[in-house]
């Protein structure tokens, strides 16, 4: 009755009722049944059970027991959806006691067995997570069950609302689903098909899952019912539902019938029960029973809303206590490997219990897992050729407050997922910055995608490896903070940087192979700040680059300078808007050299936009991966020799680009010089 109401007052008068009704035994049985051990005062404290409905659509019915169990004031409950409402289409952070943003995307699940994996040491607690059979067409699900089953995650239950509709059909699926229990004990895990249009089958696998003994597999419970199951409309039987006034008059007018009907069936029993000493105990259970779900029989069992329990969550130190002097030192007349660098870096850091990484079978390329292993190899996981599933623990391990690495190749990256994930940081950012806000300081993620093999790194991979495509593609993702590194110090000094904690989510691209040192033990990595590595008062062209770029970059202005020529040389390992209007300004003539579509000029466009600037195309030049229309391609398989040569990037094919721009001297003396030198 609480879920019919929000679609009253919702702003488009709209309510995922199909699914929100199907939803409503299997999640009340599991709120009101005993079976979660709760902190609503504090839903961040570790050690409680987590609930996470990974089939957003039921976020009604969701809203409707969180706010009758005390998350939050019902009066959230009204006008829902509209802009000013913190109760969306679909739940995330903003609203109270929901940790993770979730929708119809088969993700919610593979989070849920990240709070599994953490659920399994000190302090333990369970993880439960609602689907839908929909969901179960998404891959990402798949994924998880595969490393659930194999991992043993004993303590992870997820109820399948298996209502046979989706959005397109609502009452049958696209296409037709297997016997689920069988395929999902040939995965490793427990399953129970149940009847879900009624309690006792629910739970009675609940209880088997809570109170039964655990034998190292997942539970599945399948909860076999219908769309709209509950409602007495056949209106409400589809997926989405705007409702008009006569039809919620007369729903509910019926809905409330029923109920009082149930009531005096309810107060009759009570009045049976009152003979033997056992009819009296069973009768003060029930009792017990009705007021734990919030009905108050001294007015004719009637429901109580509340009262709000949920403050806000205490502030969260994020910051990774180590030991600095254990840190590498690096020698400038020497080349490191990226990897080996974040090896032994994250010796040091996993010492801290809340630093934990995962790989998807590429770990070899980032470190991660031969560093975090050395300390902990409960802490270093490996999901196999499964990237989103590794994105999907890493957000459910930073929720809980971690210092959370994951890595893959540049393109391997699921956008999916991404954008997802930056939905709830967003979200709880919002709610750290409000006023009456559930979160406090330090309840953001801090989680990185280390994303290895960036620019031309993948060198004969070819075009499904290489990495010049998505830098520009992630640019478009809020929240996500993107940093190219050039120098080993620079990636040891930005893992210092991180480690501080509360930084938020980061995409952090690294070379592959080794690179010589471009900084001294004092450079301290700041987000947001780019660096002048060579610059004299008579410069009149600036190289501006990032990665390994900026190595070739340096190379031609060497070169440049024995022609006597001088080149500024920038490095720009993240956005440095201020640097870059300061280039503009100078009156320099600035090439824009990267192994990708353009990144850093693209974003050198859009600040001359934000300020009003004036942009000419006879002082800025560009040489990157676009094509010779400046749209976006692939690369084919070359090593990296040939890669920087057919665009331009090489040392010696940059002299000659500042050459060609700077035009004070004879080309083709000059071009021979460049080619001798080099």
């Amino acid at each position: 009755m609480l879920t019919l109401s929000q679609s009253r007052t919702a702003i488009d008068n709209g309510l995922h009722a199909g699914g929100a009704f199907s939803a409503t035994i299997p999640m009340v049985a599991l709120f009101y049944g005993g079976f979660l051990s709760l902190d609503i005062e504090d839903p961040t404290r570790r050690g409680q059970n987590i609930f996470t409905l990974s089939k957003g659509h039921a976020v009604a019915t969701l809203a409707s027991i969180y706010a009758e169990i005390g998350y939050f004031d019902a009066k959230l409950l009204m006008n829902s959806r509209s802009h000013h409402s913190l109760l969306n289409g679909h739940p995330g952070p903003v609203l109270p006691g929901i940790h993770i943003a979730t929708g119809p995307m088969g993700q919610g699940i593979g989070v849920a067995q990240g709070f599994a994996i953490a659920g399994r040491t000190s302090p333990r607690f369970d993880s439960y997570a609602m689907v839908g059979d929909g969901e179960l067409q998404e891959g990402t699900c798949w994924e998880t069950i595969m490393y659930a089953g194999q991992s043993h995650l004993d303590n992870l239950c997820v109820l399948v609302d298996r209502n046979h509709g989706q959005l397109d059909v609502h009452n049958r699926t696209l296409f037709p689903m297997p016997e689920l229990d069988e395929v999902l004990r040939s995965f490793g895990w427990n399953a129970h098909s149940v009847d879900a249009t009624q309690y006792d089958g629910v739970v009675a696998a609940l209880e088997q899952f809570r109170y039964g003994p655990r034998n190292g597999k997942p539970t599945a419970i399948i909860c076999n019912t219908t769309k709209g199951y509950g409602a007495f409309s056949d209106f409400m039987n589809k997926h989405k539902v705007t409702t008009a006034e006569a039809l919620l008059d007369q729903e509910a007018e019926l809905q409330h019938a029923r109920r009082a009907e149930r009531v005096a069936e309810f107060q009759e029993l009570l009045i049976k029960l009152d003979g033997t000493q056992e009819d009296k105990r069973i009768a003060q259970l029930l009792r017990r029973a009705a007021k734990d779900m919030h009905l108050d029989e001294s007015n004719g069992f009637s429901q109580v809303i509340g009262p709000v329990l949920t403050r806000r969550a205490p502030m969260r130190s994020k910051a990774v206590q180590y030991n600095d002097a254990a840190l590498p030192r690096l020698d400038r007349g020497k080349q490191y490997i990226a990897a080996d660098i974040v090896t032994a870096a994250m010796k040091v850091f996993a010492r801290d219990r809340r630093v934990v990484s995962i790989d998807s079978d590429l770990a070899s390329t980032s470190g991660l897992e031969a560093g975090v292993a050395a300390v902990d190899q409960a802490r270093a996981l490996n999901v196999g050729v499964a990237e989103a599933n590794m994105m999907l623990i890493g957000e459910a391990m930073a929720a809980l407050g971690m210092q959370v690495w994951t890595s893959t190749f540049c393109p391997f990256f699921n956008w999916q997922v991404m954008r997802r994930i930056a939905v709830g940081q967003q979200e709880r950012l919002e709610a750290i910055a409000a006023t009456d806000g559930w979160l406090s300081e330090g309840h953001g993620l801090d989680l990185t995608f280390l994303a290895t093999a960036a620019n031309f790194e993948t060198r004969t991979n070819g075009a499904t490896h290489m990495g010049n495509d998505d830098i520009t593609t992630f640019d478009a993702v809020g929240h996500l903070k993107i940093i190219d590194v050039s120098c080993p110090q620079q990636m040891l000094s930005l893992m210092k940087w991180a480690m501080q904690g509360n930084k938020g989510l980061l995409y952090v691209r690294v070379m592959r192979t080794a690179s010589a040192v471009l900084y001294g033990p004092e450079y301290v990595f700041e987000f947001g700040a780019g660096h002048i590595l060579k610059q004299t008062e008579t410069d009149t062209v600036a190289l501006i680059s990032s990665g390994r770029g900026t190595h070739e970059a340096l190379e031609a202005a060497r070169l440049c300078a024995e022609e006597g020529i001088a080149v500024t040389v920038v490095d720009m390992p993240s956005i440095d808007e201020e640097l870059l209007l300061q280039l503009h300004r100078s009156g320099k003539k600035l090439i824009f050299a990267e192994q990708n579509n353009g990144y850093i000029w693209q974003n050198y466009l859009k600040v001359l936009y934000r300020h009003r600037e004036f942009h000419s195309s006879s002082t800025v030049f560009t040489v990157n991966t676009l094509d010779a229309h400046g749209k976006p391609q692939f690369i084919h398989s070359a090593t990296y020799e040939e890669l920087v040569e057919v665009f331009g990037l090489s040392g010696t094919a940059l002299a000659r680009k500042v050459l060609e721009v700077d035009g004070e001297r004879e080309s083709e003396e000059f071009s021979h010089g460049i080619a001798h030198r080099a």
